[in-house]
């Protein structure tokens, strides 16, 4: 088996909304906000290689929004999708599998693209068949207002549309070595992917822990609907994280992709931090 970071781009948000209730004196010097009191933060997608399988996880925000979308969340960088996995020497059209964490627009953005003249919408990985929770599904195609902004239609519905969409379970089994945690505090169902690799254990956070800088416990995005259950759910993890020396993949780090955590006075912390390529190579 064989792991690679996919960078998709970088985008911005509150930071104030990023931290929840922690204040800015001490969110600010993990990740220091701009004039707008904005963020920039990281799209990380991991892509499994194994066998004939070709497996992205996640898979960013695509580039299809328009110039106020992106006023927005500021997409800058100069990576993206097609970038990061031409780099690695393949394409879109060699991915078998597309595994969503859930259906927030800056992870499954890149799902569906318009064709020239934008008047179809597509999904980007012809060839590919696109594993989303059915729970999750429903919840994101009946939005509470609250996340309804996160939801986007045009992200989702092709996906059903297409025929290639597959249910997705914490016991899918769509290679050995790859299971799934269903949490339910920053949105209903989301899938945390547990990849077994000769040289360790690799945790993808998604939005649960979305930054090393959100390993407290206090530290909970305000965007999360079940804030409390997010603390529990945290623990947990965090604690079977430690027990089975987990390595940890962040999503949304601006600068650390991975992770490994110890128990100390204050709870638990990073120990180390390092580059995907650096131990699983």
């Amino acid at each position: 088996m064989k792991l690679y970071t996919v960078n998709t781009g970088h985008f911005k948000l509150d930071g104030g909304a990023m931290f929840g209730v922690v204040p800015k004196s001490m969110w600010n010097k993990i990740n220091p906000a701009d004039e707008n009191n904005m963020c920039s933060w990281a799209m990380r997608c991991l892509l499994i290689e194994e066998g004939n399988k070709l497996i992205l996880i996640d898979n960013g925000m695509g580039n299809k929004q328009d110039e106020k979308f992106f006023g927005y969340y500021y997409l800058h960088g100069n990576d993206s999708l097609d970038n990061s996995l031409n780099k690695l020497g393949f394409s879109r059209e060699d991915v078998t599998d597309v595994v969503l964490t859930h259906l927030h627009f800056d992870h499954c953005g890149g799902s569906i693209d318009y064709n020239e003249d934008r008047t179809k919408l597509s999904t980007a990985f012809k060839n590919a068949h696109y594993y989303i929770n059915p729970k999750h599904w429903d919840w994101a195609v009946n939005p509470n207002p609250r996340e309804k902004a996160s939801f986007l239609k045009e992200n989702i519905m092709p996906i059903k549309e297409s025929g290639q969409m597959v249910e997705l379970f914490e016991d899918s089994k769509i290679i050995e070595g790859l299971s799934f945690i269903e949490v339910n505090g920053h949105t209903e169902a989301m899938m945390l992917p547990l990849i077994q690799h000769a040289k360790g254990t690799l945790a993808f956070m998604a939005d649960l822990i979305p930054s090393a800088g959100h390993l407290p416990m206090p530290y909970v995005m305000a965007y999360d609907t079940r804030p409390l259950l997010t603390l529990q759910e945290k623990e947990t993890v965090l604690n079977r994280a430690v027990a089975e020396n987990w390595t940890l993949f962040f999503e949304h780090d601006p600068l650390i992709e991975c992770a490994q955590i110890e128990r100390t006075e204050k709870g638990i912390r990073q120990k180390a931090s390092f580059q995907l390529a650096e131990v699983f190579n």
